[in-house]
């Protein structure tokens, strides 16, 4: 393999991604490493302004963008994200499902609103997006689906248990899709991030923020751009013999 083979595994120029939560955090970064490596981008979140302000930042920096507002608890919405995205580029070649919410409730305290809104955001809409997105990703000759879940998938977390549930059913999801969807030549991937620095997390507090920094093997937290790496890899030709598998970037804090 010489410089250019090596190159264009990660080049996904002529490709078209969906990136739910993406106008901040690691969606947002995601978001941008997609267009420097060629792809155009769809970008959705709940608010119109962020998403405007996204896709014209995205625009400037030499990419083709659209921002769609979207919340991922309304199925219609998520429908309508799809046939944007289809609209205006012509086709879709890659999901990355990032967008969630970590709504915390304790074990024995849960609300049925709050697992309404957990699991319909966290769960129900990544899943529905694929399911709609279906007859475009069978189209596409390098269809790639990446479901962005946490390494609380694998971990205790009683003040956190319906996300990580959430995270750990759309994991059983990603497995299952794999299955489902590998005949059709659509590859289905997750991503297991640590703890990284993100509005989410630091609505936490300082002093949580400090704890959960000083837990993982390299005792920080991740920058949302160290995800970025990851999820092309996931989404290019890097991977195209990885299906069903699950890629955990969290700094070893699940190596405890």
């Amino acid at each position: 393999m010489d410089r250019a083979e090596l190159l264009s595994l990660f080049d996904l120029s002529g490709r078209v991604a969906i990136v739910t939560g993406g106008t901040r955090g690691i969606g947002r970064a995601v978001a941008e490493g997609l267009v420097a490596a060629g792809a155009k981008v769809a970008v959705a979140s709940r608010k119109a302004d962020a998403c405007a302000a996204t896709e014209a930042q995205l625009r400037a920096a030499g990419g083709e963008a659209i921002g769609v507002p979207t919340h991922m608890g309304d199925l219609e919405a998520v429908s309508r994200l799809v046939g944007a995205t289809v609209d205006t580029f012509g086709r879709l070649d890659v999901i990355v499902n990032n967008a969630a919410t970590a709504l915390a409730l304790p074990v024995g305290e849960f609300t049925p609103d709050a697992w309404s809104k957990v699991f319909d955001v966290d769960l129900r809409g990544p899943v529905f997006l694929v399911q709609d997105a279906l007859p475009h990703l069978t189209a596409s000759p390098a269809a790639a689906v990446v479901n962005v879940i946490s390494v609380g998938a694998f971990m205790f977390a009683p003040g956190e248990a319906m996300y990580a549930a959430a995270k750990a059913a759309l994991l059983a999801f990603t497995r299952s899709m794999a299955a489902a969807y590998a005949p059709k030549g659509i590859r289905v991937n997750a991503l297991a991030p640590g703890t990284v620095d993100t509005d989410m997390v630091r609505n936490t507090g300082p002093e949580s923020v400090k704890q959960m920094g000083e837990v993982s093997l390299l005792r920080r937290l991740a920058r949302p751009d160290e995800m970025v790496g990851p999820v092309l890899f996931l989404a290019s030709d890097a991977s195209s013999y990885m299906t069903g598998q699950v890629l955990v970037v969290d700094g070893g804090l699940a190596a405890h």
